[in-house]
């Protein structure tokens, strides 16, 4: 069967990669992601994912209308992933829609957008919900589907979301919501949750599902898939750490004042390419008051934020259900990659970067 081509925006982020691999690796698809630098080493490292020429780069970035019409100009598939960290919440709303309208425009047949929940929405609009990073992808992500019968059927283009959530990988790497660090021999996270819970990702899965979507594209037209491994307290999270790496752990109720004392970021645009002197512009600290209430008001899968797991076990038998089961198998890889064990990574002197906005230097700590 020939392979169809998917064009990528985002393959070289966090969630970008493992996608960009199973696509690569399947034999099914090959890939022509937008890249700013084909010649860095996570483009490159993408490439590495299949056989030469299954991954080709478009030189360009979302924000130009030629760059978005030549991804999509030939391509079967689409995987939309615009960095809001980058562009800040007014311009990923424009460059978002825009995307979506040019991939209509050069024939794309299936759609696949990288979402985030409309939680200000789903609170009634109270205040103390607002997040920018994930409204303006819930936002978009409800117009899409809004549009997807009439577009699908004059224009040939059906669309699916992916809907994700903070990544795991966040609670072992530096600058994140939920960097660890380590107190007098203590792994330990501060972290101002309450008995909320957050819906861990596992971005390993993340390429096992967007995959399964473009395969399954009759079925998933028109589907929010939106996963997560589960709904974890942060009693658990340290409980888990111990059990598999045999140190100590604990987590820390912090207070929003607490949480963001020492953020040097705490004042700045959560987009670093934002306007600060516009009034729209969310800075860091109002921004992830509003993402870290999500999760305190969502605890046992039962408050704002909810995930169907039955669904998620249908599609994918093997996912990762656990905490533990994703620090086990996290322990395992480090050691095969030589990075050393769970508990040699948390150390300060070794925490990693997992968003690539931290390795391209553009942001400090949360």
């Amino acid at each position: 069967m020939t392979s169809r081509l998917i064009a990528v925006i985002g393959g070289t982020g966090a969630q970008g990669m493992p996608i960009v691999r199973d696509l690569a690796q399947s034999g099914s698809y090959t890939v022509r992601a937008l890249t700013r630098d084909p010649t860095s080493p996570r483009f490159k490292e993408i490439q590495a994912f299949g056989p030469p020429g299954t991954v080709e780069p478009l030189v360009g970035t979302f924000a130009s209308e030629d760059a978005l019409r030549k991804l999509f100009r030939g391509a079967w598939g689409a995987f939309v992933n615009i960095d809001g960290f980058n562009c800040g919440e007014k311009t990923e709303l424009y460059w978002t829609i825009r995307a979506y309208e040019l991939a209509i425009e050069e024939g794309v047949k299936f759609y696949v957008y990288s979402n985030l929940m409309y939680a200000y929405k789903l609170s009634g609009c109270k205040p103390k919900f607002r997040g920018g990073h994930y409204d303006a992808k819930g936002r978009i992500g409800e117009w899409i589907l809004f549009q997807n019968p009439e577009v699908s059927r004059f224009h040939g283009m059906s669309a699916a979301l992916f809907t994700t959530g903070p990544y795991m990988e966040m609670a072992i790497h530096a600058y994140t919501p939920m960097s660890p660090t380590v107190e007098d021999g203590v792994v330990t996270w501060r972290v101002p949750l309450g008995d909320g819970a957050v819906p861990e990702v596992a971005l390993d899965d993340c390429g096992y599902y967007v995959k399964w979507l473009f395969d399954n594209h009759e079925r998933a037209a028109g589907m929010d898939l939106d996963v997560a491994i589960e709904h974890a307290t942060y009693t658990e999270v340290p409980k888990a750490f111990e059990k598999v790496t045999g140190k100590p752990a604990q987590s820390i109720d912090a207070s929003f004042d607490e949480r963001f004392a020492n953020a040097p970021v705490a004042e700045l645009p959560t987009g670093y390419n934002a306007d600060p002197k516009d009034p729209a512009t969310m800075k860091y600290r109002d921004n992830f008051t509003g993402w870290w209430n999500l999760w305190r008001h969502s605890g046992g899968n039962k408050g704002l934020i909810k995930k169907d797991y039955k669904v998620l076990d249908e599609i994918h038998p093997g996912r990762i259900r656990t905490v533990e089961d994703w620090f086990r198998r996290e322990d395992k890889r480090g050691r095969e990659l030589g990075l050393g064990s769970l508990w040699e990574r948390v150390q300060p002197e070794n925490l990693g970067f997992v968003l690539k906005l931290h390795e391209d230097k553009r942001q400090g700590t949360l």
